[in-house]
């Protein structure tokens, strides 16, 4: 399983960062290769992607969030992905956003990629346009600030 890490600063509050994040529907806008997300209940979401040729289609299930710290996830089926976005007080108008993600390529090409570092060069793109879109909007569309917890493990 291939894991990366990335970060980037925006210049908005936590929360305008974190409150924007929750806006899963929105990802369209700043994630390449990313078709559709239908948020189907409040911790799963159902994605429709286009990377390389490649057609997915999955569902994804929140396990952790906590207002303005986390979102952690994992995929309920389709290609086998978990990840964690950080959310980080800089000053008051600006946030860290950190976003780690392991990724299990499935074939080949997604094994290639991977060594390549294709899924972090993604995410490094994901960012900037997240920066670019949260920036010259200056505030969030919407904002879902429920807490998940992680079901206890036996």
């Amino acid at each position: 399983m291939g894991s990366v890490e990335r970060s980037i600063e925006v210049g908005v509050p936590v929360s305008t960062a974190y409150n924007q994040w929750t806006q899963f529907e929105s990802f369209p806008r700043f994630m390449e290769g990313v078709d559709r997300v239908d948020q189907v209940s409040p911790t799963t979401t159902h994605w429709v992607t286009s990377v390389g040729g490649v057609h997915r289609q999955f569902d994804a299930e929140i396990v952790e969030q906590r207002p303005d710290e986390r979102i952690a996830w994992t995929t309920v089926n389709g290609p086998k992905q978990a990840g964690l976005v950080s959310f980080h007080r800089v000053d008051a108008t600006t946030s860290r956003i950190i976003v780690q993600m392991d990724v299990l390529p499935e074939g080949v090409l997604e094994t290639l990629g991977d060594k390549l570092g294709v899924v972090g060069h993604r995410i490094e793109g994901d960012l900037k346009r997240f920066k670019a879109f949260i920036e010259s909007r200056g505030a969030e569309e919407g904002g879902w600030r429920g807490t998940v917890d992680r079901p206890a493990t036996p």
